[in-house]
């Protein structure tokens, strides 16, 4: 072991009360992050795992797990994608599915089968990282994007796993962390079976820091099939309206507050306690020109939005109170899980979140395949070239920040015909980059092979 390894591994071994200690509060108000908490630290039933049956050998038992991470909800949702065409390359593989946040989890229930197997990511120190790999021995690993730990990697390349990073990006700013600590990330990065990339910039980036790329796939999100009955009914539902809805979409902390901001310029002081029909107004000025839909990108969130909108004289309809059809209200909150094909079936238009704020923006494939155009903001990092692809095709528009996203989201939105052309264009360049979930199930096929 490296002494920088030795180190890492002392400082995580040292934070294991502290970790404890977040889990605990973070279950006051998500409560997955309370359930098994042993896991993360390398402790299962005897239930679970691979445990060699009497009589066989430990070879017998050995690699009957497809081990794929997926640390949150939009790995996990990505890890779908590659599941799904992993099962028509592999037909009766067995899935061993960790995560480390309580949404990733949450999805990732939905891609099991009988005979798969859930437990949380082992924290990184060596003794948990050896519980992890003696109880399930697996066959391969397959880390989703980013997810690249020192320990895990050393402990895998010690016992034969194969670890891969598919769907793979690296932007600037992590390639700067990476290389501060150089003596730690090179070895992990360097220990890797084989990286396949979204981008070349990714992979040039990846390769900057010792990482075996092998191909470069692209995202694996273009490959998504949108649930088709939930974009069927948020287009009647949109129709029902009568008027034209703007989503923001998966929004993050401090957005809601950009777009309210927004809100308040737009209309004059609130009258007798009541309420103004604010960001409800179309390009014209005029009352009744678009409905409003915020769908916060955290679960947890959820309250706090409405108290941020009910604070400043809104009324708000929760989709999880929803029966037959949306409530009439200033704006609907998107408060459900698993729905973003239904909210962007709903919406002409999306501003996507986490673009406004210095966050990086999310994802924006999914709108694109359910044929929902996007305004972006100025900061997309984390999708830099999926969101320079989508403005070149005409999917997407970027604007400087939020007052600019407004307008130009309204103005599309009440525009039918252009509305109509780029929500074309978004469907046209979703399907023109699919290929990647099937290029890298047979790249794992491969590897298994070897």
């Amino acid at each position: 072991m490296t002494a920088a390894r030795t180190l890492y591994s002392l400082i995580t071994w040292c934070a294991q009360p502290l970790l404890r200690r977040k889990l605990r509060r973070r279950a006051v108000a998500e409560p997955g992050y309370g359930h098994a908490v042993g896991e993360r630290f390398g402790r299962y039933s005897a239930s679970q795992g691979g445990v060699t049956p009497a009589g066989s050998s430990d070879s017998d038992a050995h690699g009957q797990w497809v081990w794929i991470h997926a640390v949150s909800l939009g790995e996990t949702r990505a890890a779908g994608i590659l599941l799904a065409a992993l099962r028509e390359q592999i037909p009766g593989m067995r899935l061993l599915l960790t995560h480390g946040t309580a949404t990733g989890r949450a999805e990732g229930q939905k891609l099991l089968r009988q005979g798969d197997l859930q437990v949380w990511q082992p924290w990184d120190t060596p003794g948990a990282v050896a519980r992890f790999l003696r109880t399930f021995r697996p066959a391969i690993g397959i880390l989703m994007e980013t997810e690249v730990w020192p320990n895990l990697v050393a402990g895998c390349q010690r016992r034969g796993v194969p670890l891969v990073l598919a769907n793979a990006r690296l932007n600037d700013k992590s390639l700067r962390q990476a290389l501060r600590l150089a003596p730690l990330a090179r070895p992990a990065y360097r220990g890797l079976a084989a990286v396949w990339a979204q981008t070349h910039d990714d992979a040039a980036r990846l390769q900057s820091i010792g990482a075996p790329v092998r191909g470069v796939f692209g995202n694996l999100k273009f490959d998504v099939v949108p649930d088709s009955a939930q974009i069927a009914q948020g287009r009647a539902w949109r129709a029902q309206a009568g008027r034209p809805v703007v989503l923001l979409a998966s929004s993050r902390e401090g957005e809601e507050a950009m777009w309210l901001e927004q809100f308040k310029r737009k209309q004059p002081p609130a009258q007798d306690g009541q309420a103004q029909a604010a960001i409800n107004t179309g390009a014209n000025g005029e009352a009744g020109g678009v409905q409003w839909l915020i769908v916060p990108r955290h679960p947890q969130r959820f309250d706090e939005v409405q108290q941020l909108l009910e604070g400043a004289g809104l009324s708000v309809s929760r989709r999880s109170r929803w029966a037959s059809s949306p409530e009439p209200a200033d704006v609907w909150l998107g408060d459900s899980l698993g729905e973003m094909a239904l909210y962007y079936g709903l919406a002409d238009v999306a501003l996507l979140g986490g673009s406004f704020a210095r966050l990086g923006g999310q994802n924006l494939i999914e709108a694109a395949a359910c044929g929902c155009p996007v305004v972006l903001g100025p900061h997309t990092f984390n999708f830099a070239e999926a969101s320079e692809l989508a403005c070149a095709a005409g999917a997407a528009l970027r604007v400087a920040d939020m007052a600019a996203g407004v307008a130009q989201a309204v103005a599309l939105a009440e525009d039918a015909p252009q509305q109509a052309a780029a929500s074309d264009r978004a469907t046209q360049f979703a399907a023109a980059h699919r290929g990647g979930a099937r290029a890298t199930a047979q790249a794992v096929q491969a590897l298994l092979q070897a």
